[in-house]
């Protein structure tokens, strides 16, 4: 057993951390503080035309159209920000689980080769999942690893609990404000209590929702920027004067959502912000407006609209983030519970909405018993928000004693997929 040193303890071959969302993967090596790349969780999927050409295919049968190697496959933010005719996008993630297994085996492949750029065998593996993840999928995703890219070890942990290591807590109420939900996820020494863990479908996707709504209804043109050939300046709000790229073919509905959405989420990064106390349209009017410019040019000064947009994350009674936070340290053992008020993690993109943190922090501090002490932590860098749960698999990884954790090649060939949920609870 020579080689254990090498693979595990060793420095020359450093682990990978994997932390899939709905938003985009994230990728890199352990030990490292940032991921190396963040993948938009979209593949683009278009018919190749390439084949068509070399002659030598055209003897092989008239079939070609048929056969599944007629597809094309396009990843990440360079390749899907470029039109191109009958591309679709299509997710790969759903509910936050992996859904489509075929799309993810090409963003992996094309993660090893171009991001990594080593063998996949080389690497041990960790991957971080959400904690209502099935465990059919758990196996699913093993089996994968091992059979497919040969890694040498592997492990799953709930991106909850890495998201605690990465605030440096191991017991902490995880509060992850995300793509399409925002849950509260009791963790106790690193383990996940599943059975309070409360999550609602309100996150980033539904403020990018309410954000459009309101733009196309202030009659505001969201052309995406890759469709723009030039622009010129206009006066505040006037009507934007821009030329169109010439395309011969229209761009599927699937990327123009995509890339609206890409649009507005733009436009929500720059100009909402959370107010401290329930949304009350005098104080909103009293704060200086922010003012933005759309890809087309038009740009105006938005005010009261920056605050009564992002209030739909705390407003609805049953699905706000304080609710949520509330519901779930009282589902906890009541020993529990001072440990986890006196720790309450933020993470997630979503959270990264201007005044986010402070507004949580007030709407638990009126819902927790008088008698606990509540603490809010969050990190103040965009990346450890963002990137919470792929920053704790990167510590997690390169501890010393996680070493002997991990699930070697050796011990899937003997015992099979099945001790997954014996070894990562």
């Amino acid at each position: 057993m020579s080689q254990q040193g090498m693979l595990y303890g060793g420095d020359e071959i450093g682990a990978l951390v994997f932390d899939p969302g709905h938003h985009s993967l994230r990728v890199g090596y352990a030990q490292e503080d940032t991921p190396k790349a963040e993948i938009p969780a979209v593949v683009g999927v278009a018919p190749d035309d390439s084949q068509k050409m070399e002659p030598e295919v055209k003897v092989e049968g008239s079939n070609i159209t048929q056969s599944p190697s007629a597809w094309k496959y396009y990843i990440d933010t360079t390749y899907l920000h470029t039109p191109r005719p009958n591309m679709e996008l299509h997710s790969y993630m759903k509910d936050g689980m992996i859904e489509n297994w075929d799309l993810f085996e090409k963003v992996l492949d094309y993660s090893y080769e171009k991001i990594i750029q080593s063998e996949s065998e080389y690497h041990p593996v960790l991957f971080s999942e959400s904690p209502w993840n099935q465990r059919q999928k758990r196996e699913k995703l093993t089996e994968l690893m091992f059979e497919k890219y040969k890694v040498p070890a592997f492990f799953l942990v709930k991106n909850a609990a890495l998201a605690a290591f990465a605030n440096g807590r191991s017991t902490a109420l995880v509060i992850d404000s995300g793509a399409i939900h925002t849950s509260a996820v009791p963790v106790l020494d690193g383990y996940v209590i599943s059975n309070a863990v409360v999550k609602a479908p309100l996150g980033g996707d539904y403020l990018i929702l309410r954000s459009r709504e309101m733009l196309e209804s202030l009659g505001v043109d969201l052309t995406p920027t890759p469709l723009i050939a030039n622009k010129e300046i206009v006066r505040d709000k006037e009507k934007p004067k821009y030329t169109k790229k010439n395309l011969s073919f229209n761009p599927a509905n699937s990327w123009m959502v995509y890339m609206v959405k890409k649009t507005v989420q733009d436009f929500q990064h720059s100009v909402l912000q959370v107010s401290e106390t329930p949304y009350d349209e005098r104080i909103a009017a009293g704060v200086p407006t922010v003012h933005y410019e759309f890809p087309t040019g038009y740009h105006q000064d938005f005010g009261p609209e920056r605050f009564k947009l992002a209030e739909g994350l705390f407003d609805h009674a049953m699905l706000g983030a304080g609710y949520l936070a509330a519901t779930s340290a009282g589902m906890c053992d009541v020993d529990v519970r001072p440990a986890l008020y006196s720790s309450v993690v933020l993470t997630g993109g979503n959270s990264l909405v201007q005044g986010f943190s402070e507004r949580l922090s007030k709407d638990l501090s009126s819902r927790t018993p008088g008698s606990m002490r509540l603490k809010m932590i969050a990190a103040n860098g965009t990346v450890e928000r963002r990137f919470g749960a792929w920053v704790g698999g990167s510590i997690l990884a390169s501890i010393g004693t996680f070493q002997q954790m991990w699930i070697s090649m050796q011990e899937y060939q003997e015992s099979g997929k099945a001790q997954i949920d014996r070894k990562c609870p």
